[in-house]
Formats: C-alpha cells, sequence, structure tokens
C-alpha cells in the first residue's frame, strides 16, 4: 500500500519536531546486578548502552505533551487542526490518550485519536495524516509517538527487559506542496498478520477476558510482552529493507543520493543489516539506540530530532525513513530536511 497526495492535493510538510525522554537512566550495569547477564552480552546482542525509563506515575501521556510542546515550538505553531498519537502502551484501554494530550497543549476541540501499529506506528502516523491534509479535512496535524513500554516488559527477562526505553517524539505537519522541503514523500505501507504471534502480549485484551472468564487469575508473564527474537529478525531486515527500496523509487531517488537514513531503533545488528543491503554508508545511518533503546513508535521522530540538534541533519538533506514492527507491520518513505529548529531531546 502507499499513500500520496493526489495530483493538485496538498502535500503534509514538516514544519516542526520536538522529542522528549524520561530522567530515570538505567545502564546495562543496572540489568547486570540482578538478571544473569553482563553489560557486554547485552551491547553485543542490541547496540543499547542504556535507556531512559518512566517511573513516579510517568506515563505515555505525560511524554506525549512535553514532545508535542517542543514541536509545537518549533513550528512556532499556537494551534493545529488535528492530533493522532501513535502508541501501543497506551495509559488506559479506554479513552484514547489523543484527546488528553490536545487537551493539556490547550489545543481546545479539535480531532484527536489514537493510532496502533507498534514500532511501525510513527510511518502509519505519517501516512494517515498525509491523507488527512491531502484530502483537505484539515490543514495542519500534531503527530507524536509516544511509548512507555518499559512498563509493559516483564523485568526479570532479559531478552526483552534490555531491549526496551520510553520516550516520545513529535512533528507538525501543515499543508504545502509536494515540491518544497519538508514534503512527506510517498508512504509505503505493509503488513502481515498471519505472523503476529512473533511479538505480542497475551492478556488486557477483549480475546484473553472472553477466554478466562471475570475474576479467574492469570499468570503474571501473560501481562508482559512475549517475543520470537530470532524468527523476527529475517522478517525485520527484509521488510525495512523492501520497504525502504520501494519509498525510494516511488520518491524518483537514487540510493546514493540519500544524506542519512533514519530507521526505527530496534537493535543495531538489524539496523546495520539494513544498510548494508541497502548500500548505505557507516557514515549515512543514523544511530542512537545505544542511549535510548528500543522506544517502539517513539523512536523515528526521537531520532530525527536527536540527529537535527546535533547538526547531523541540514537543511536540504535527503532522509530515508523506515521502521519494522508488531503486526507484523512496516514502512518506509522520504523527505527533503527543512530549515527549523530542534531541542536535544537528551
Amino acid at each position: 500500500m502507499t499513500v500520496r497526495a493526489g495530483n493538485g492535493a496538498p502535500a503534509a510538510v514538516l514544519a516542526g519536531v520536538g522529542a522528549c525522554v524520561p530522567s530515570k537512566t538505567v545502564t546495562n550495569a543496572d540489568f547486570s546486578t540482578r538478571l544473569d547477564t553482563s553489560s557486554e552480552w547485552i551491547a553485543s546482542r542490541t547496540g543499547i548502552e542504556e535507556r531512559r525509563m518512566v517511573s513516579d506515575g510517568e506515563s505515555t501521556v505525560d511524554l506525549a505533551v512535553t514532545a508535542g510542546q517542543k514541536a509545537l515550538k518549533s513550528a512556532g505553531a499556537a494551534a493545529v487542526g488535528a492530533v493522532v498519537l501513535a502508541t501501543t502502551s497506551p495509559d488506559r484501554i479506554c479513552p484514547a490518550g489523543a484527546p488528553e494530550v490536545a487537551h493539556r497543549l490547550g489545543l481546545g476541540v479539535v480531532p484527536a485519536f489514537d493510532l496502533t501499529s507498534a514500532c511501525s506506528g510513527f510511518l502509519f502516523g505519517l501516512g494517515t495524516c498525509q491523507g488527512l491534509i491531502a484530502s483537505g479535512i484539515v490543514e495542519s496535524v500534531l503527530l507524536i509517538g509516544a511509548e512507555a513500554f518499559s512498563t509493559l516488559v516483564d523485568p526479570e527477562d532479559r531478552g526483552t527487559a534490555v531491549i526496551f526505553g520510553d520516550g516520545a517524539g513529535a512533528v507538525v505537519l501543515r499543508a504545502g506542496t509536494a515540491d518544497e522541503p519538508g514534503a512527506i514523500g510517498p508512504v509505503a505501507l505493509g503488513t502481515d498478520g498471519s505472523l503476529a504471534d512473533l511479538l505480542y502480549i497475551p492478556s488486557g485484551g477483549s480475546r484473553q477476558r472472553s477466554a478466562s472468564g471475570l475474576g479467574r487469575e492469570l499468570e503474571t508473564s501473560s501481562w508482559y510482552l512475549q517475543m520470537e527474537g530470532r524468527n523476527l529478525y529475517p522478517h525485520a531486515v527484509a521488510r525495512m529493507t523492501e520497504a525502504s527500496r520501494t519509498a525510494l523509487e516511488l520518491a524518483g531517488w537514487p540510493l546514493d543520493t540519500v544524506d542519512l537514513f533514519v530507521g526505527h531503533q530496534a537493535n543495531l545488528r538489524i539496523l546495520t543489516a539494513v544498510a548494508k543491503r541497502l548500500e548505505v554508508p557507516e557514515e549515512r545511518l543514523f544511530v542512537n539506540i545505544d542511549r535510548v533503546g528500543n522506544t517502539l513508535a517513539a523512536s523515528i521522530p526521537l531520532a530525527l530530532t536527536d540527529a537535527a540538534s546535533q547538526g547531523e541533519l541540514q537543511s536540504g538533506d535527503r532522509v530515508l525513513l523506515s521502521a519494522f514492527g508488531a503486526g507484523l507491520s512496516w514502512g518506509g518513505t522520504t523527505l527533503v530536511w527543512p530549515a527549523l529548529s530542534a531541542e536535544a531531546p537528551l
């Protein structure tokens, strides 16, 4: 599936970015004191040295509000036409968190809704926002990827506990033209539900509740993420590579014209494998997973904000984005980086 603005329709143009992470830092050494692992083992298999985690009642909505504030400031915008929150770790099953985010940002009664597509959530969000703008429903959107996913991971499972971090990244998108800097290119999206059980959380939804009956005790492990990492790896590499190539082809960009590849920060091995398949030089691959871990839907907007604040993204740079996550789901797109300010998230 490809989402793009039709002929004559307005394009979604990046106008501002913002991101934040919780103040609590958890290092590999912190895990090694209570789990059967070591700092070297974690780093060698994931590329992660440390990650940030929520504490003291911090939530996904809290992170989303802070990132949203920064993105609005970056864009010089006091209001937007809609708010879309991409997350797989909502504060509550019901209602959606986006309306609360909009309220706390003082945006009034704008349409606001959540979108769930795990680590691919931001790419699916870009496609959704592009459609909202191209159809004329709104002229601007605040898209936020935010996660407090560490709360959904078994702290005693060394296979998953060491991977995930919390954070939020946000972008302001406005109506513009497809040929101006910041315009989001065609968004290539895909899913494969036949492999949904490779990465999932068993409990909390209607299936588990109808099967177990009210009041029945559940195994604690069922509330936490279940992941088949080895089986996921080849799918992640293949699908991120495929989405990247499709996005480049639709944009009409030769691969050697890409200035920076910003992939979902899931695992350093996955990132480097995709870059190798795409023949992206190491210096054109942006990596911050070593400092933030896997932040799911927040990963790409957090990375973009981080790269821009460090000066690794300059106005006029050609940027390739790609992600893969549970569902299974994946996506890719392109944009030429616009001139804007970015506040460092770390």
